[in-house]
């Protein structure tokens, strides 16, 4: 195996979750300068997300047609141009116009590293790799939140110069990446047919929904309104809300770099259920937080839940598409989880503007509960 090869998908890996990681500690500040509500300030995550919706389908229908790599590295060096382009404007209007471009370039990155773990590695070699991803997709976002707050103390356009790490990357990516392209191209009605043979499975649409409701609870309870549940109950300032997000992605990366362990012991399917009850545990609890301590059990449970989730479906989902239609199939993944990104600020918003901050985790808690009946009734594994 190529350890640059690796390196550059668990690079990928980090740059696919720095786009809103980083900047949710910032959102009070920014709240305060451009004097909008919270419900609006999530529109930083909506319209970063929103390309992904519309576009992940063609850029996977690419990567099998032409190539991993020719989609990957233009991908990089838009999602970091346009990010970095956030830190000059002062214009509400230019700042969600910038998200946007950024969110064209990260549309496809969050899909392609997976796919590129899919085409170099099969069976339990697959399923550990995916565990050791997930681990470093958790160490991007608890360190993301921690630095996003740090930045953010000198003020919240400090947090847009982070993207720029993602211009190396892609520089990177153009010396070393060697990966196995398609090489048989088929006609596209037949690419097509058989992408949708792939996906039209039962279990595969219950991955897919609870792939959505995973996203609508991370972005639209935790990342959303995590934030504004500390500044409003405990007065807490930029970088002490970013340590706190760190704290629950710390866990996360911990329970994923254990998954060859975790398998041993208990089911695939076993461990989908778990993590649904601990979700819905951790929305619960933050619905009525009021102390400091009080949140360490939610962090813990929301963790572990989170790593042990995210593998299991990545890994499940990448063995349902040969090479050929690999990044096709998986690029209606992202679809799935960039729709879910795009309507959890909006959905828990509904939630926040009927009771406030502790609402908003009711509803999280609602679709943890979604999410198990979904597994039990769709996902057979």
């Amino acid at each position: 195996m190529n350890k640059k090869n690796l390196t550059i998908i668990f690079l990928t890996t980090l740059m696919a979750v720095l786009g809103v990681a980083s900047i949710t500690p910032a959102f009070p500040s920014i709240i305060t300068h451009f004097n909008i509500s919270p419900t609006q300030v999530t529109l930083l995550i909506t319209v970063f997300t929103l390309p992904g919706i519309f576009l992940a389908p063609v850029v996977g229908i690419l990567a099998d047609r032409i190539g991993r790599k020719i989609i990957l590295i233009p991908s990089l060096f838009l999602f970091g141009i346009a990010g970095f382009g956030c830190f000059f404007t002062n214009d509400w209007e230019i700042l969600l116009a910038l998200r946007f471009l950024q969110g064209i370039g990260a549309a496809s990155l969050g899909s392609l590293n997976i796919t590129l773990i899919g085409d170099l590695f099969s069976g339990e070699r697959r399923g550990e790799v995916m565990g050791y991803n997930a681990s470093i997709l958790s160490i991007g976002t608890a360190l993301y939140p921690a630095i996003g707050g740090a930045l953010a103390m000198a003020g919240w356009q400090f947090v847009f110069l982070l993207p720029l790490i993602a211009i190396p990357v892609a520089i990177f990516a153009i010396l070393s990446l060697k990966t196995p392209e398609p090489k048989k191209q088929q006609n596209f009605k037949e690419y097509l047919q058989k992408t949708w043979k792939n996906i039209n499975r039962k279990t595969v649409w219950g991955l897919f929904i609870i792939n959505i409701l995973l996203f609508v609870i991370l972005y639209g309870a935790f990342l959303s309104y995590f934030p504004q549940l500390m500044v409003e109950r405990l007065h807490a300032t930029s970088l002490q809300i970013g340590l706190f997000m760190s704290g629950f992605s710390v866990v996360t990366a911990i329970t994923a770099s254990r998954k060859k362990q975790i398998n041993k012991r208990l089911s695939v399917k076993y461990q989908l259920n778990i993590s649904f009850v601990l979700y819905f545990i951790s929305m619960l609890i933050l619905s009525f937080a009021n102390e400091t301590w009080h949140l360490i059990i939610p962090l813990i449970t929301f963790g572990i839940a989170h790593g042990m989730l995210i593998p299991n479906i990545q890994t499940l989902l990448v063995g349902f598409a040969p090479l050929n239609e690999r990044a096709g199939f998986m690029s209606i993944n992202s679809l799935v989880l960039r729709f879910g990104q795009t309507i959890g600020p909006l959905f828990i918003g509904i939630f926040y503007a009927f009771g406030g901050t502790g609402t908003s985790f009711l509803g999280g808690a609602l679709i943890a509960l979604i999410m198990l009946l979904t597994s039990v009734f769709m996902v057979k594994v």
